[in-house]
């Protein structure tokens, strides 16, 4: 008697395929929350390196890094003070254990040496280039958004925004010249936030049409300082000159800081001002901003605290809470759980 093999049905073949779509379905989300916890956790380490940092810097000098250095060029000293703008990161390079090769940076001379983004010391043009991974969040795009620098999703905290976003004596812990020492932090270290993260820019550059820029990942640009919620609102420049976190070198709230003045990934553009006509050359050029803490993980952000512990903030923190973690002697009673 011979057996009649017979083969698969398109009903049973459909089954399977249903089944298997189920599954992949069920396991696919899985799987990328399993990657993003292991980019989640690289992260909390670089923050927990940048803590590192500056207690270092803090334990061999005294204070921590300035925010953003402006100063006289001696060989031209009627240049503007700004153009030094070397950033807290720049300023903490020699406390990286890993990364040697940024003290080969020349912090005696600006970081830009004429009027073009490109008038760059030729000792320092190689390094500012440098994509350095501990400056890097791996949830986010993780490459140059810049021809000329290393990109950076890390930024040091210059307080609640207030006085429209100044850049000079904010409450926080890093801003123009800054210098803080740990007795001025009268909330306490481990109520002040140091850093937190910024995600990368994206779109066109110098835009004045609205509708090709995300308010995620672009800003508004606005002449005119301080900030103020009119002022930013009647923006018609967005993404002026360059991305938002485009260099690691430069000290601009566009790149290594930011504030509480909104919370963490508020839909609200960020903000950035500038002080052209000053004929103080101390602030002339300098940059305001309104600059959220930002990131790509689901539902909130990494902050390391003075005492360099790191804390993850849901974005559902009140903001009252929030701006009090931003400042350094606000007298409140906010604690990062």
């Amino acid at each position: 008697m011979r057996t009649v093999q017979r083969g698969m049905t398109l009903v049973e073949l459909l089954v399977v395929v249903a089944i298997l779509a189920t599954l992949a379905g069920l396991l696919l989300p899985a799987v990328q929350l399993v990657r993003e916890s292991g980019r989640r956790t690289s992260c909390v380490n670089n923050l927990r390196q940048l803590g590192l940092a500056m207690g270092n810097h803090e334990s061999a000098r005294g204070s921590w890094p300035i925010g953003a250095e402006s100063r006289q060029w001696i060989a031209q000293p009627t240049f503007p003070y700004q153009f030094f703008r070397w950033s807290v990161l720049a300023h903490l390079s020699p406390y990286f254990e890993e990364e040697q090769i940024l003290r080969g940076l020349d912090l005696s001379v600006p970081l830009y040496t004429g009027f073009s983004p490109t008038d760059i010391s030729p000792q320092n043009k190689p390094i500012v280039k440098l994509t350095v991974p501990l400056f890097l969040c791996p949830s986010d795009r993780g490459m140059p958004v810049s021809t000329i620098f290393g990109p950076t999703n890390y930024a040091g905290c210059t307080g609640s925004g207030g006085g429209g976003g100044t850049p000079f004596d904010a409450d926080g812990l890093f801003f123009i010249n800054s210098r803080i020492k740990p007795k001025d932090l009268t909330d306490g270290l481990s109520k002040t936030v140091a850093f937190s993260e910024s995600i990368l820019g994206d779109g066109p550059q110098a835009t004045q049409n609205r509708s090709e820029v995300n308010p995620i990942t672009a800003y508004a640009f606005t002449f005119f300082i301080p900030l103020t919620e009119t002022r930013c609102q009647r923006a018609t420049d967005w993404n002026f000159t360059d991305l938002r976190g485009f260099s690691w070198a430069n000290g601009e709230y566009r790149t290594t800081a930011y504030n509480h003045y909104r919370g963490p990934n508020d839909a609200t553009i960020d903000c950035i001002g500038v002080e052209m006509s000053s004929v103080d050359k101390g602030r002339q050029y300098a940059g305001y901003g309104w600059r959220a803490a930002r990131s790509r993980h689901p539902g909130g952000v990494n902050v390391v605290a003075a005492d360099g512990a790191v804390r993850f903030i849901s974005d559902a923190v009140d903001l009252a809470v929030w701006k009090a973690l931003s400042t350094r002697a606000g007298g409140e009673s906010a604690t990062i759980e």
